[in-house]
């Protein structure tokens, strides 16, 4: 086994429910690639939907150690729920490491590995590679830099490296935390040379990609439900379960949608209905983003998860590409 099979698209589009029927047909096993579920503790918000009374569950007492569990869904494992504290940072260099660990896992055990879900940035960096993404923060640089106009960092990103400065598009030059992050990497090469690298799946693996997507008013449509269904499933109390451990506002997890906006609103003086509007308003905006990012790679095959006999059609299609062996 060396093929990797690949269910991406934007929130709300089906992507884990048409992933777990896929590892049925093929022998899979998942490996979630969504930034707001690696952190333990927020189910509700991050939309895990997990079986009632479901526990994480542990290979061995090496994987225990460092927490790198799964869950079973339908009798699937699924990987990359529950990696890391809410208090604690995750970056993508994390998840890269973590998913090649576990792709590499997974075929071991002659299964097909699935990675499922709607972060591009981590789905290209564990395909095609992000090197820069093992260059560490510097809390340092980045408070001498924090004030400083997007000019200014511009100007001091051209004396640093002025390839990378030539390269920059408007929108990346407008953007400051861009701008610090590429003169981050920058000092980071000019003190210390060649940085870590992973080699890219692209390169080792038979991949597969497919895409779900809705039209805009569906996708829209469904993202208020699956607002309002967090808020009944107990969204508010799973917030102040988080507050109660010492998860900080200010913490990277609670900048995820619905617990940002929530948490902006600490007196409790904005309507319910209004944050609900506001949450809804950023999920569909972040969808948006999301099918912006996915359309970029050619190798997505698109598929409209409100046509019936769309799992079908997936289905036929990657039984082809199960069976057939490289040349």
């Amino acid at each position: 086994m060396n093929k990797l099979l690949i269910i991406c698209g934007p929130t709300a589009t089906g992507k884990t429910r048409l992933a777990l029927h896929l590892a049925k047909n093929f022998n899979g096993e998942l490996v979630s690639a969504d930034s707001r579920q690696v952190y333990i503790g927020m189910d509700i918000g991050t939309g895990k939907d997990l079986p009632t009374a479901a526990k994480l569950k542990f290979e061995d007492s090496v994987s225990k150690k460092k927490g790198e569990g799964f869950y079973t869904i339908d009798g699937i494992k699924v990987w990359g729920y529950d990696l890391v504290s809410p208090k604690k940072e995750f970056s993508v260099a994390s998840y890269m490491q973590f998913a090649h660990k576990k792709i590499k896992q997974i075929l071991k055990r002659k299964k097909l590995p699935i990675i499922v879900g709607g972060t591009g940035l981590y789905i290209k960096g564990v395909i095609d590679g992000f090197p820069t993404a093992f260059i560490p923060k510097s809390k340092r640089l980045r408070k001498a830099l924090d004030e400083k106009e997007k000019e200014e960092l511009f100007e001091i990103l051209a004396q640093l490296d002025p390839l990378k400065a030539a390269s920059l598009n408007r929108s990346d030059k407008g953007n400051p935390r861009r701008l610090i992050r590429a003169i981050e990497v920058a000092q980071w090469e000019i003190k210390r040379g060649k940085y870590k690298r992973i080699v890219p799946l692209a390169k080792t693996l038979e991949m597969l990609f497919v895409g779900l997507f809705l039209p805009q008013k569906e996708l829209a449509k469904k993202i208020g439900l699956r607002v309002l269904e967090r808020l009944e499933f107990g969204f508010e109390k799973e917030i102040d379960k988080l507050r109660e451990i010492g998860v900080r506002s200010t913490a990277q997890s609670m900048q995820s949608l619905g617990y940002r906006q929530w948490l902006s609103d600490p007196g409790g003086t904005i309507p319910g209905d209004k944050l609900v509007m506001l949450w809804t308003r950023e999920e569909i905006k972040y969808a948006k983003r999301q099918m912006i990012w996915f359309k970029k790679d050619s190798r997505i095959h698109w598929y409209d998860s409100l046509s019936t006999d769309y799992p079908m059609n997936v289905e036929k299609l990657a039984a082809i590409w199960y069976s057939s062996k490289r040349p």
